[in-house]
């Protein structure tokens, strides 16, 4: 290969990496930051109305979040679709759950992409059950979203985890 394909490629390589990218992003004028922004914000929303729909204890809210053909994984376990996840876990145990509480949820969104993109959160949650228990845990999770052909993202891959605070 030539000196100068072999720089060339090494300057893609350069620019295509999150540091460089992140870097680029101030240079761009406002309206391309804007756009940016928004491609952020959507996948952001449906992580957060996941939240908001856990809190709440809205079954239908939270499955309407998920894909056919999603995959949770939580403390080590595979649960299968959100779906099943939702039939055999999460479920049972809404019915036992007084309230539910996020604190200093903090979000990341990596665009894969116009239609694909990588979330991760950390969070505190507290957890108080109808028979007295409180649970008060730090928390992190792992997501894989799609923009789905109406214009909603959904979370294809859902990985979480958990220990006492």
């Amino acid at each position: 290969m030539s000196y100068f394909l072999n720089t060339l490629l090494a300057s893609a390589v350069l620019l295509a990496s999150p540091a460089a990218a992140q870097h680029h992003d101030q240079y761009k004028p406002e309206s391309h930051q804007q756009a940016h922004h928004q491609m952020h914000a959507a996948p952001m929303a449906a992580l957060t109305a996941y939240r908001d729909a856990l809190t709440q204890r809205d079954e239908g809210a939270m499955m309407a979040l998920f894909a056919d053909a999603s995959l949770v994984v939580e403390n080590g376990k595979v649960e299968g679709t959100f779906a099943e996840y939702m039939e055999h876990h999460l479920g049972p145990e809404l019915d036992a759950i007084k309230t539910f509480e996020f604190f200093d949820t903090q979000t990341e969104i990596e665009m894969l992409g116009k239609h694909a993109a990588l979330g991760r959160e950390t969070y505190r949650y507290r957890i108080e059950l109808t028979d007295g228990r409180v649970f008060d845990r730090k928390g992190v999770a792992t997501s894989v979203l799609t923009h789905e052909p109406g214009g909603n993202w959904k979370i294809q891959r859902y990985h979480s985890s958990s220990r006492a605070l």
